[in-house]
């Protein structure tokens, strides 16, 4: 396959299930708009032979088996988030099998509880591997109730809405 012809590269939607290390079909978000790529990750600890062992997910994820990760060769990150904060993060290597394709990936490990995809895939993993047509969709996800309750509450009352959750978050002039 001719790298420099993107014709011939497969294509993916905007989110994919996965294989990841043994744990099979595994919800993943595309983002073109991210450099590298994350996966949730718990019990993170480095032991007495300076190697860094964890589990993929977490005890409150359907994908969590509480089985131990170890690898000896790991690096650290700082990560830049969407909001500008910046985090240090662990990044490993991992076996990934995208649509049939199998593929070593650099994963930083995160806490990923709060999102609605345990994987982020960055630009960097599928940067001449696949084209990405965010006009795919393979995994509908569900909107989460606090926004939708957030959104009622502001339809009912804009005013107080705003005095509870933005005056009191705005600079003050």
């Amino acid at each position: 396959m001719d790298k420099n012809n993107n014709q011939d590269l497969p294509i993916i939607g905007s989110n994919v299930k996965v294989d990841i290390a043994g744990h099979t079909k595994i919800p993943a978000k595309i983002d073109t708009g991210a450099e590298f790529s994350a996966v949730w990750a718990s019990n993170i600890i480095i032991t007495s032979e300076n190697h860094l062992v964890f589990s993929l997910f977490a005890p409150e994820s359907p994908f969590y088996t509480g089985e131990r990760i170890e690898v000896a060769d790991f690096a650290a990150r700082t990560v830049r988030n969407s909001t500008g904060h910046e985090q240090i993060r662990y990044r490993v290597q991992l076996p990934v099998r995208i649509q049939g394709r199998k593929i070593r990936m650099n994963f930083t490990l995160a806490d990923r509880s709060r999102n609605n995809f345990p994987i982020l895939i960055g630009r960097r993993a599928i940067m001449g591997k696949f084209l990405v047509d965010v006009s795919k969709v393979n995994i509908r996800t569900e909107k989460k109730t606090v926004d939708l309750s957030l959104n009622d509450e502001l339809k009912s009352d804009p005013q107080a809405f705003h005095q509870k959750y933005i005056a009191k978050t705005s600079p003050e002039k």
